[in-house]
């Protein structure tokens, strides 16, 4: 059989890969602690389970318009036009199958080929791929290591910007870092997409996973709602990352296009679930509270922890459920020449796992620090606190 040459350019997560490695040992009756995987361990709250039941129920179990119910379309633009500070409409929202859809409709909407993209590295892997398969040219910026958190390199960012730059890909609240965009730094961006015409991206899956603080939005600056689309998801913040659902918010232009994409990809989201996700932004929040709650003792827990290892050092971010920890004086206290190399060790001899730099883009030219992901969003603290435990008498011994 011969496969379509263009499938050579798609790339994958290869987190999914570090799991099968974990899995592959627990079969052989290893434990496992697993850090490496964003997925949740955390309850969908019961106010939400229970609208998804009734909506079965009172037969929500057909096809529904591809732009999403109205019902839904609306109550997210109100959600989502309180906590930006701008006015959305119904017409602005396309209800989506999860997250990752957003990333390549938009990317479908607005790209031709042979347009170059600018996207976060390390960052979320689909990024890329979706790019390249596309057939746009994926330009990368990164993050460098501050006092507090990691920093974005703007000047990095505004150099690779030429002629053929049509998009930009923004993930505040970052994944894999945890990074969070200072006001200037917002501000600075919003002056470049404008100067230089560049539709964004706004992936903003961590929008509402923080601790403290108030999440801000480029989308709420003057001048990029018209050029600004929003990825929003339901996964995190109501623990609904296996009910796959999300949704694109932006110019109307552009999410008439993204619903025309709908059609051809899925038809539409799934119906009753459109109901449960009513019933998270308007019913009872002392659900997604819990959620914040749990997820901030895990990450003090880990965050102490990792920082009494000698050889390793971690900013607390006050947003997401990952660390990005720097792990190079453990790599070479153990005599590793990658975190790649003392992930797979980590691993086999002692069932942490994790994920290492190279799962979040290519390495760039430059790099010299050396990093481990880890997520506790599928973890709980006593798991934290033995399976980090380990990782700390391996690192120390």
């Amino acid at each position: 059989m011969r496969l379509a040459e263009h499938l050579t350019s798609l790339g994958t997560e290869t987190a999914f890969a570090v799991s099968a490695e974990a899995a592959a040992l627990a079969a052989k009756g290893q434990k496992i602690y697993p850090f490496h995987l964003g997925d949740m361990n955390i309850t969908t709250p019961d106010n939400v389970i229970e609208a998804a039941i009734a909506a079965m129920k009172a037969g929500k179990t057909g096809y529904c318009p591809n732009y999403g119910i109205p019902q839904l379309r609306e109550a997210l633009a109100d959600d989502v036009s309180r906590s930006h500070g701008v006015k959305y409409a119904m017409e602005n929202v396309a209800i989506q199958p999860g997250g990752k859809p957003t990333i390549s409709k938009f990317i479908m909407a607005l790209m031709n080929p042979g347009d170059e993209v600018l996207y976060p590295n390390p960052g979320y892997p689909i990024y890329e791929s979706q790019i390249e398969f596309h057939g746009g040219v994926a330009v990368p910026y990164s993050y460098r290591e501050g006092e507090t958190n990691f920093e974005l390199q703007l000047d990095e960012l505004e150099a690779s910007i030429t002629p053929k730059t049509r998009l930009l890909v923004v993930n505040d609240l970052q994944n894999p870092m945890g990074a969070e965009a200072t006001e200037e730094e917002l501000a600075r961006l919003a002056k470049l997409a404008i100067e230089h015409d560049l539709y964004v991206l706004c992936d903003e899956a961590y929008f509402d996973i923080r601790y403290e603080g108030q999440s801000k939005s480029l989308a709420s600056l003057p001048g990029m709602q018209e050029r600004s689309v929003i990825l929003y998801t339901f996964s995190k913040k109501f623990a609904m990352t296996g009910w796959r659902l999300g949704a694109s918010v932006g110019p109307k232009e552009v999410i008439d296009a993204i619903a025309r994409l709908n059609v051809n990809d899925e038809s539409c989201s799934n119906h009753f679930i459109q109901y449960a996700a009513i019933e998270g932004l308007q019913g009872d929040q002392s659900g997604p509270q819990k959620i914040l709650g749990i997820l901030k003792e895990r990450r003090d827990t880990a965050v102490d922890i990792l920082n009494s290892i000698d050889g390793i050092r971690c900013f607390k971010p006050n947003a997401t459920f990952y660390l990005f920890f720097n792990c190079t004086g453990a790599m070479k206290k153990k005599g590793f020449d990658n975190s790649e190399e003392l992930r797979k060790a980590v691993l086999k001899e002692t069932g942490v796992s994790f994920c290492a730099r190279m799962h979040f883009g290519r390495p760039l030219p430059g790099e010299t620090e050396h990093y481990l992901r880890l997520a506790y969003s599928g973890i709980d603290v006593d798991q934290i606190q033995e399976g980090l435990g380990e990782f700390k008498k391996y690192v120390e011994a």
